[in-house]
């Protein structure tokens, strides 16, 4: 049966009677009072608003029999945190009337917080941009500036500090002392033009008297020329009988151009400039004019019609400019990046202002909405392209600072004595350094590559001009070297290479493309003089000594470089590159090359093991320190989901995080965010589902490492394995081809375990580590 035949149909017959013989049902038994549960509702609230502990509202929220009651004393919690561990309790459970109201009063104050920090930045910015506006001179936008600054401050001045209030008041007072002084120098610049006006207009008139009375006469004023008559003035007839003369008339054909330009202007829909015309229309009305005679009906024809669709285009302008001010309101705390932010502000203002063009006026009211839901939209990009401001103008100055630094050195080049290798290296460096400080203004980017330019001109233009010395010298030594092979004394001949080779260590620099083959020209003319006689032969074998001589000291001292550790084997691992030069360079005897180099190459071998074993302890540690901070991250969050000793577990996790300085950014960062994460009271507190987690991974990294799993572990081994060859889901990121170091970030993002459960699993998934450097 319906509803309403339930409420219109004639009343049913009463249920017939059971009868004598049938059995009677069973008493079902009573639940409990519904009125004595309200009651104990109402007293268990009552005494925890009364007494105001998180407990008494805690026990409240969780076992409250009536939802009422249980969202009564959900309105009551107002501590953050306590908020939050509701939140963590209720998460999941059936009652999500609950817990919308304790997750919306911790985004309320989430959202409280954020406003109070940005206005408090914003009070920052506007009282260092007041500051560094003080300092500077009158310019045509100093008296706007300050009008603007009032206007912010008079929004932001009830939340500033002392301070800060006291601060801000001292530069506007300042700026309004500049603009005070400012009008009194042109009041007092306009009193001296007058004053100077009027004595050069009485010398005048004095120099005009003693010239007339030096001709003996005086002429007379000439009389002024009377005005020519105008079409826009009336002749002399239109003057009263009494002399007074009457207002005059002004032409009509202005009025009539303004009334056809607003009938044209209707015409195309410009409801605007059509209303703009009428205004001018009206005020020239106001004149005295003699009018045609159809120009008032035209007149009324304008204003029904501009009337008629100004109505009209309102009608359909007013939901759009509805939409717009709700668009702009949504985009206030909008998660976006700033710069898309501003994009989207900047795209419904121009929308904004292409409606109010068509519509002729601007509604006050939504108008005065949405500028104030853009200023508050755009209040998180303000702070973000200050910072990017900052940033330019910082690179801005890094960059000059780079322009002063080499114009400064390129004055100190002067003399014989300069050191070409430091200005060839300091030119490199310049270039580097500058490519570093980016971005800047592109209105100010042109003109500092310019001045970089001439900077590094003025050097590069001396270091070619070395160069070229250079090399001339060099080619001129080259000349030299190939007449000595045309000498018939050969001791002289051979004394004349090495004098020559003598200065030729003794030219600076020349550009590398050409060094080397300004050298094999150079060895090979000197080459051909030592082999011209027996002398050349010994001298070449005595040098071949001294190599070998030389050759042995720089393997003793590369093997000695071999056996250190630690901070002495990182800097003696700075020269070995000049050995290797240097010992390359060496020409040794045929009997003893091989076994020099063959030693030479080992002891540069067992550099590069030191080295490598140096780097893997390193890591080691580091990777220690990684999962020590780890572990510390869970203490704290095992002390947190315990509420025990929650300040110094903190304290110890976050001084372990920031002891990460060398740490690999990605895992530094994923401990970062873990570390927070269970700040907020967003980890997972399931300690046996920790477990677990540690436990797969540690399975994981066995298979990818290849290492046997502990024998406890092996089913559940052969289970994921299983579950990864039939594709299940929730394996882990990536689970086929995951490595250990994603298989370790994921490590770090599980929750609080037990210490004596941790301890056994890591030594597992560290032995997987040290199995694949193996």
């Amino acid at each position: 049966m319906s509803i309403l035949s339930r409420f219109f149909s004639s009343p049913t017959d009463p249920p017939p009677a059971p009868a004598a013989d049938e059995p009677k049902p069973a008493p079902v038994a009573a639940g409990p009072d519904p009125a004595a549960l309200a009651r104990e509702d109402e007293a268990r609230l009552a005494a925890a608003l009364a007494g105001g502990t998180p407990e008494a509202l805690t026990d409240c929220v969780l076992h409250a029999h009536s939802t009422k009651a249980r969202q009564r004393a959900a309105h009551a919690v107002s501590d953050p945190d306590h908020l939050r561990e509701l939140i963590r309790l209720v998460r999941g459970g059936k009652d999500n009337s609950v817990y919308r109201i304790l997750t919306d009063k911790r985004d309320a104050l989430l959202a409280a917080d954020r406003a109070r920090d940005a206005r408090l930045g914003a009070i920052e910015v506007l009282a260092a941009s007041l500051a560094r506006r003080s300092r500077l001179p009158y310019d045509p936008l100093y008296e706007s500036s300050l009008h603007l600054f009032d206007q912010e401050w008079a929004v932001l001045a009830p939340e500033a500090s002392p301070a800060v209030s006291a601060q801000v008041a001292e530069h506007l007072a300042t700026m309004r002392a500049v603009i005070e002084r400012h009008r009194q120098d042109i009041e007092a610049q306009a009193d001296r033009e007058r004053a100077l006006a009027e004595a050069a207009a009485a010398a005048e008139a004095d120099a005009r008297l003693e010239h007339e009375q030096g001709q003996g006469t005086i002429a007379e004023p000439e009389p002024e020329p009377e005005p020519e008559p105008s079409a826009e003035i009336a002749p002399p007839e239109s003057q009263s009988a009494a002399g007074t003369p009457e207002p005059r008339a002004v032409s009509a054909q202005p009025l009539i151009s303004l009334l056809r330009q607003a009938q044209a202007a209707l015409a195309r829909g410009g409801t605007a400039r059509a209303q703009r015309l009428r205004v001018a229309l009206a005020a020239k009305l106001a004149q005295p004019v003699a009018l045609p005679g159809w120009f008032d009906h035209q007149l009324q024809l304008l204003d029904a019609k501009l009337t008629e669709l100004k109505d009209w285009k309102t009608f359909t302008v007013e939901p759009k400019r509805t939409e717009l001010v709700a668009r702009m309101q949504s985009l206030i705390g909008a998660e976006m990046s700033p710069e898309q932010l501003a994009h989207h502000i900047h795209r419904l203002q121009e929308e904004w202002r292409t409606l109010n063009r068509g519509a002729g006026d601007e509604a006050s009211a939504e108008a005065a909405s949405f500028r104030d839901a853009a200023k508050r939209a755009y209040e998180p990009c303000k702070e973000h392209f200050a910072r990017q401001s900052a940033l330019r103008q910082s690179n801005r100055e890094s960059r000059e600072a780079i322009i002063v630094r080499l114009q400064a050195y390129a004055a100190t080049l002067d003399g014989d004595a300069v050191n070409w290798r430091q200005v060839a290296q300091t030119i490199a460096e310049a270039r580097q350094e500058w490519r570093e400080f980016a971005p800047v203004d592109n209105a100010v980017a042109p003109v500092l590559q310019e001045r970089l330019r001439g900077a590094l001109g003025v050097l590069q233009e001396r270091l070619d001009a070395e160069y070229a010395r250079n090399v001339a010298a060099k080619r001129d030594l080259i000349e030299r070297a190939q007449r000595l092979m045309t000498l018939a004394d050969t001791r002289q001949a051979i004394d004349g290479a090495k004098n020559l080779q003598q200065q030729w260590r003794q030219i600076g620099l020349v550009p590398r493309a050409q060094s080397n083959a300004l050298w094999d020209e150079f060895h090979g003319h000197c080459d051909a003089v030592f082999q011209r006689s027996a002398h050349e032969h010994a001298a070449a074998g005595a040098a071949l000594v001294a190599n070998q001589a030389r050759a042995q000291a720089l393997c003793d001292e590369v093997e000695r470089i071999a056996a250190l550790t630690g901070e002495e084997l990182r800097v003696a691992m700075r020269a070995l590159d000049e050995r290797r030069a240097e010992f390359d360079g060496l020409e040794l005897p045929r009997q003893a090359a091989r076994d020099l180099r063959q030693r030479f190459a080992r002891a540069t071998s067992r550099c590069a093991d030191a080295v490598q074993r140096e780097r893997a302890v390193a890591a080691r540690r580091a990777t220690a320190a990684l999962f020590d901070a780890a572990g510390a991250i869970r203490a704290f969050g095992l002390a947190r989901s315990r509420s025990e000793n929650v300040e110094s577990a903190h304290a110890a996790a976050t001084a372990a995080v920031a002891a990460l300085a060398d740490a690999p950014k990605a895992a530094r960062a994923v401990l970062e965010k873990q570390l927070t994460r269970i700040a907020a009271g967003d980890a997972a507190d399931d300690l046996a589902a920790n477990e677990s987690q540690l436990r797969l991974l540690c399975i994981r990294a066995e298979l990818v490492a290849d290492v046997a799993t502990p024998e406890s572990d092996m089913d559940l081994r052969r289970d994921y394995q299983m579950r990864r060859l039939l594709g299940a889901k929730g394996l882990g990121s990536d689970a086929a081809l995951a490595d250990l170091d994603s298989l370790m970030r994921e490590w770090f993002t599980v929750g609080p375990v037990e210490p004596s459960v941790e301890a056994p699993l890591r030594a597992r998934f560290e032995r997987c580590r040290e199995g694949s450097r193996a």
